[in-house]
């Protein structure tokens, strides 16, 4: 059996919510404070590249969420930004920042821990994202999924069954038999 360190640090989760075009698609990884994983996180902020700007949720400008969170899109912006953008950095950056605080206020992420922790947010929006609230609320939902499944340790037997279901895996985008 291996063991941890630390039950939290590198954790990665993913999470879905809603519909498309207004549902989300995130993917978290949970960090200590010095850690390499954390290292990653200051990394990938300090990293900006056309189209994909890293920035912080806030509860307002100037207000930062504990822990402090890394968003960084998966589809690249437009160089103009428009309305994905706007989406984006407004319902889905407002809808991460209370997923986050929701998993501080129901234990998940033990809020005198929050000071040393991390996170790393991937978040898909669609380009034909219409409906704000339906943006943000699917964002919430799917961004305390993601780090609720980052945390959560699975059992061998959960493990087990998984494989064991192998032959049935699927997605939307594979058209093969």
């Amino acid at each position: 059996m291996t063991q941890h360190r630390d039950p939290l640090d590198g954790r990665i989760g993913e999470g879905w919510s809603g519909e498309a075009p207004n549902g989300s698609h995130i993917n978290v990884v949970v960090a200590r404070r010095g850690s390499a994983a954390h290292a990653a996180i200051v990394g990938a902020l300090a990293s900006p590249r056309p189209g994909h700007v890293p920035f912080l949720p806030v509860m307002q400008l100037g207000e930062v969420v504990r822990p402090v969170a890394v968003i960084v899109n998966k589809n690249t912006l437009p160089p103009d930004g428009g309305e994905l953008a706007r989406l984006t950095w407004g319902a889905a950056q407002l809808g991460i920042a209370q997923g986050v605080l929701d998993c501080v206020a129901d234990g998940t992420l033990p809020a005198e821990q929050v000071d040393d922790l991390a996170l790393l947010v991937a978040v898909w929006v669609s380009g034909d994202a219409s409906d704000e609230t339906g943006l943000k609320t699917a964002n919430r939902e799917a961004c305390a999924a993601a780090i609720r499944d980052a945390v959560r340790r699975v059992s061998a037997e959960e493990a087990q069954a998984l494989a064991d279901r192998r032959e049935e895996a699927s997605n939307v985008y594979y058209q093969g038999s």
